[in-house]
């Protein structure tokens, strides 16, 4: 018995950023990862169609979340809600003080050039704070696959995500700085 999966299709993708926490019962979770520092805790999780990145402080709680257009997901305190297409750098100031910014990219390779980016990324997995592979559709293509690299301080979190699309050749390149 073959497993399948397929992502969304790349015209479905959305970049939220929400000024609360986001249920993580909303998502199809395949892999997560915590990042514990004195003055925050950031849990980074990947899903079916990206990932989900939540930070809290004594004083704030941020969102991101990278998702498809039709995904339920609240509106109540929606800061970004950007489609994914090109590229895009976006920036929220909280009166708590918190920072954040972030710029995310959709890129569609040649069939080549992704074969060989997605072999790097796969090599890069092995570093990554938080990674996951998705079963392939068919033996000749390779299987989605969503990477993340985390960087912290006791003042801020720098996040690193990249996801492939197989069918479309795309990768989706994302970094997002929470400054304390």
């Amino acid at each position: 018995m073959s497993i399948s999966f397929a992502r969304p299709d790349i015209a479905q993708l959305k970049f939220q950023l929400y000024g609360r926490s986001v249920h993580p019962e909303l998502f199809q979770i395949h892999a997560e990862a915590d990042v514990w520092h004195q003055t925050f805790l950031a849990v980074i999780r990947v899903c079916d169609a990206g990932h989900t990145v939540e930070l809290r402080t004594s004083d704030e709680t941020v969102t991101e979340v990278m998702a498809t257009r039709n995904q339920l997901l609240p509106q109540q305190n929606r800061l970004v809600n950007r489609r994914l297409r090109g590229h895009h750098d976006e920036s929220v100031e909280f009166r708590s003080g918190l920072s954040y910014q972030a710029s995310f990219h959709l890129e569609e390779l040649d069939p080549d050039v992704f074969l060989d980016f997605n072999e790097e990324l796969i090599v890069d997995s092995g570093q990554a704070k938080v990674a996951y592979h998705f079963p392939s559709m068919n033996r000749l293509s390779p299987g989605p696959l969503s990477v993340i690299r985390a960087e912290s301080t006791s003042d801020s979190l720098l996040v690193h995500a990249y996801h492939t699309f197989p069918e479309s050749c795309a990768v989706v390149k994302t970094q997002s700085l929470f400054e304390l």
